[in-house]
């Protein structure tokens, strides 16, 4: 189904719509200091994102971008506002589209990737399915304040 999988680092810059044609895969690793609107919410910013994505056609012949993005990023607990680690993984499941009239076409099991032709910045949308995948608020497991402190 696939060629053999590009290995890091990541590329940032890409043609969606090639990669698909091709049957390529992407595996690496994304430093979080490159993605800018997480960089400004973690403490630390040397964690790395861990990457699989696999770009194709599917069986309508829609490019297709599937896998998956995950990390732990160090975060400001809500409760006691120390330092907590909180898991996140982005099941990716992308159309590449030329506009939104065509993401609007898109079957309901998509959401589109409205990509202009020619490179496309990767990290954006990697970074665009972790966001929409953090926790709300971010806190320990264990009761890191007494619970007399919220009364």
């Amino acid at each position: 189904m696939s060629n053999t999988p590009l290995q890091q680092p990541l590329p940032r810059l890409i043609d969606p719509r090639k990669f698909a044609q091709q049957g390529l895969e992407i595996t690496g690793k994304l430093p979080v200091n490159e993605l800018s609107r997480i960089h400004k919410m973690v403490l630390d910013g040397e964690a790395e994102v861990d990457v699989e994505l696999d770009f194709f056609l599917d069986e309508e012949r829609i490019r297709t971008v599937k896998g998956q993005a995950k990390c732990e990023l160090s975060v400001t607990c809500q409760r006691c506002l120390e330092p907590v680690l909180v898991p996140v993984q982005a099941n990716i499941n992308l159309a590449v589209v030329w506009d939104e009239d065509a993401a609007k076409n898109l079957p309901k099991r998509f959401d589109p990737w409205i990509a202009a032709e020619g490179p496309n910045d990767l990290f954006e949308v990697v970074e665009d399915e972790l966001l929409l995948n953090l926790p709300l608020a971010s806190y320990h497991e264990h009761q890191c304040v007494e619970a007399s402190a919220f009364s």
